[in-house]
Order: C-alpha cells, then sequence, then structure tokens
C-alpha cells in the first residue's frame, strides 16, 4: 500500500490525515507496509499500529511540523518521571510486529522545539522523535533520523527490540537529543548504527526513585557501531533505580564523544547495574573514556546534600551498586583530561571490574572535568583516578603520556596489590 494512494484524505499542506487513514487502512486487513515514495511529506505526529511496516524508499522524507498545538499529549516517561508529553512523532503503544525501514528520513524539525526549551516556555516535555512504549517485537532499520526534538529512537518497556544500520544525526549544541535511549527493556539488539548527537549517544536507562512501575534494562547487545560528539559513547544511566544487566557492547568505534564508555547514578536512586562488558573498541579524541560516577548531579534532586556527601552513609534501598564490569581490547587515542575516572560510594564501591589488554594515550593542551559531579578539579592528560573501588584489577591496562602517576587511588581494594600500586 502507497501513501500516495490516500493523499485525497488530506486537506491543506499537511500529509496527517493521509498517514491516518492508510494505517487505518493496514489495521482492517490485519497488517502490511505503508510504503512512502520518494518525495517531502510534512505531518503531524504519526500512530503506528500493530502488524504495520513502514517503509521509506530513497528520496522520501517525513517530515514533522513544529507547531505543538498539532501534538496531542500522551501518558509517557521523561527522564524516569511519569508525565504527559507531547505525543512523539513516530508514537508506537500497547502494538507488537511494528517496524520502520528504508532508506528514506525522517525529519524532526527540532530547532523551535530546543529553542523553547532553552527559554523555558514548554508548557510539557517534548516529543521524542521515535517512540515504541510497551511494544513487543520492535525494529528500526536503515532509515536516517535528523533534528529530534528531544531523545531521538525511546524504546520504553519494550520486549524484543531490534536497531540496525540507522543514521542519527542532531546538532552538537542540540539540548537532550541522545541517540538511542532503551528504557525498562528486554532483548534489544543496536547494530551497525553511525550516531551524531547533543547528548549521549545510546544511554541504557531503568527509571528513577520516582518512576512508578520500575522495571529492568537487560540482554542488551551494542555492535558495531560509530559514535560522533555526544556527552558519552555508551552510558548506563543515570536513571537506573529498576536494575541494568546483561549488557554487552563491542566492536564501537568512538571519535570525539566527551566520555566513552559511561556510568552514571547517585544516592537515592537505587539499583544496580552488573555484568557489564565492553569489548574491542577505539576511541579518539575523547575527555575520559572511562567514568564511573556514582555522584551524579545532573537532573532533580542531584544537588541535595545527600548526594554531594563524600563520607559514608547507612546504605538503604536507595543505595546504587555497580559491579561485575569487564573491559578488554579498548584502544584510546588522545585522551585529554584523564585515563579514567572510577568514582564509588563509600558505602558502595565499585565492585570487580577488570580491565585487560587496553591501552590510553594521553594528549596535553586540553583541560577538562572528567564526570558531572560537584567539587571536581579540572584535570589535564592526568592518568586513572580512583576513589572507592573494591576487587578491582588494573593489571591490563597501559597509560601513555599522563601527567603524574598512571594509577590516582584511594579507598580502594585491589585483587593484585602489588602491579597497581
Amino acid at each position: 500500500m502507497n501513501l500516495n494512494e490516500f493523499a485525497f484524505s488530506s486537506t491543506g499542506w499537511l500529509w496527517t490525515e493521509a498517514f491516518t487513514a492508510a494505517m487505518n487502512a493496514l489495521t482492517l486487513q490485519g497488517g502490511g507496509t505503508l510504503t512512502v515514495s520518494a518525495g517531502r511529506y510534512e505531518t503531524a505526529p504519526i500512530l503506528l499500529k500493530s502488524n504495520i511496516t513502514l517503509h521509506l524508499e530513497a528520496g522520501a522524507e517525513v517530515v514533522f511540523t513544529d507547531d505543538e498545538t498539532l501534538f496531542p499529549l500522551v501518558d509517557t516517561e521523561f527522564e524516569g518521571i511519569a508525565s504527559q508529553a507531547y505525543m512523539p512523532c513516530i508514537y508506537a503503544l500497547n502494538a507488537h510486529n511494528v517496524r520502520i525501514e528504508g532508506a528514506g528520513v525522517i525529519n524532526g524539525q527540532g530547532a523551535k522545539w530546543w529553542k523553547q526549551q532553552r527559554e523555558g516556555t514548554l508548557a510539557y516535555p517534548r516529543p521524542y522523535l521515535v517512540c515504541f512504549q510497551h511494544c513487543t517485537d520492535v525494529s528500526l532499520a536503515g532509515v536516517t533520523l535528523v533534528n529530534s526534538p528531544c531523545w531521538t529512537v525511546h524504546p520504553l518497556y519494550c520486549n524484543h527490540v531490534d536497531i540496525s544500520r540507522i543514521t542519527v544525526r542532531n546538532p552538537a549544541d542540540s539540548p537532550n537529543t541522545d541517540g538511542i535511549n532503551p528504557n525498562s527493556c528486554q532483548n534489544v539488539r543496536i547494530a551497525d548504527c553511525l550516531i551524531d548527537v547533543g547528548d549521549d549517544c545510546i544511554a541504557v536507562k531503568a527509571g528513577t526513585e520516582d518512576t512508578p512501575h520500575k522495571q529492568p534494562c537487560r540482554n542488551i547487545i551494542i555492535s558495531g557501531c560509530h559514535m560522533l560528539h555526544g556527552h558519552g559513547g555508551v552510558v548506563i544511566g543515570s536513571e537506573m533505580s529498576g536494575g541494568v544487566q546483561n549488557v554487552l557492547v563491542t566492536g564501537c568505534v568512538f571519535q570525539g564523544t566527551d566520555r566513552g564508555i559511561r556510568l552514571k547514578t547517585r544516592r537515592g536512586r537505587g539499583g544496580s547495574a552488573e555484568n557489564l562488558s565492553f569489548s574491542h573498541i577505539l576511541m579518539e579524541d575523547v575527555l575520559c573514556p572511562f567514568v564511573f560516577n556514582m555522584y551524579y548531579f545532573c537532573g532533580k534532586g542531584g544537588k541535595t546534600p545527600e548526594v554531594r556527601d563524600k563520607s559514608a552513609r547507612p546504605a538503604a534501598d536507595g543505595t546504587p551498586i555497580l559491579s561485575d564490569i569487564s573491559i578488554s581490547d579498548v584502544t584510546v587515542r588522545g585522551a585529554s583530561a584523564c585515563a579514567g575516572f572510577l568514582y564509588g560510594l563509600p558505602e558502595s564501591p565499585v565492585r570487580r571490574v577488570r580491565i585487560k589488554d587496553c591501552t590510553v594515550v594521553m594528549r596535553t593542551g586540553c583541560a577538562g572535568q572528567a564526570a558531572m559531579m560537584d567539587d571536581l578539579d579540572t584535570m589535564e592528560a592526568a592518568g586513572l583516578y580512583l576513589r572507592n573501588g573494591e576487587d578491582i584489577d588494573l593489571s591490563g591496562l597501559r597509560v601513555v603520556g599522563c601527567c603524574g602517576k598512571e594509577i590516582n587511588a584511594e579507598g580502594c581494594v585491589f585483587c593484585n596489590q602489588e602491579e597497581n600500586s
């Protein structure tokens, strides 16, 4: 079925009614493929339904209006907080067997949304560009996504998600335009994607302390992806109250990302991130290649005394856990701030970290702050900085060209103390 068959359904210059009529017709016949031929199609948000494939042919560009009055409100979550928000540009809710594919472009026309966000004039959170919410058997392949108003691809409470060969491009200064953010999902594969965005490239999330129904995010495979710019290459958190387990990242390239492998959480958030494996990764010109930050201060509640306190506090349900993390076969050229930054809590150290066959080559002349936390000085070409770690093995790490000690550690227990002292 071709969208142009429904052109008569639309009035004015938007294709919204044509998309709606086509989706309804396909639903009546039990599903099928809606083909969008070469051309420019401006529209309000699109609701993608079960058993439907949206296929964008080469030369097709679906462009979303930036008129917020044409975006209905939906019940969703933003940064772990349940709220109403503007409907995502392409939205699937409680659907199964939904697909977006092809060689075309999905354009969110985000500039007006970014401006309003900076000015604080929006009544509700901005729309995601593509969001699958409470869906099963989801696929996104081949398309190019640009100028997202907010997070670009957001699977939320989904099972069996496959994202491959997509390109995501948002300007470096566009706020909160993460690339791919699976949130409280299970069985996710992200492969062979190029991501160049204004925030984290891929962020694996699992809700916050304010999320009403916390669910884990687990069984995640990320492979063969190319990350450009952005605040982090592959990120766990900071929303991880439901827990993040079983994440494999391999065969990726990070170029110019602020941080490379980035884990972030804080007191009160709770949850655990564990069984994480990162291997066969090349990084170039990054601020800091490895960041494990349990004092992350951004977002609601991030500046409280509880979060900032560097002394031990009683462990409780809100105490987060980072453990069982393997980093191997990673080559870093041009790290500018420090070779790595691992900062656990005194009452919950970062535990069981293994670094094997990794080389970090430092560069001078570009100081920066390794992690987003209070009371942290800038660093320049420093070695690996550790606080509050337990059962740490750094025997497979080589740091070249750092200023000062290769390893600056306090409050840590190494599994091979002699080699790391």
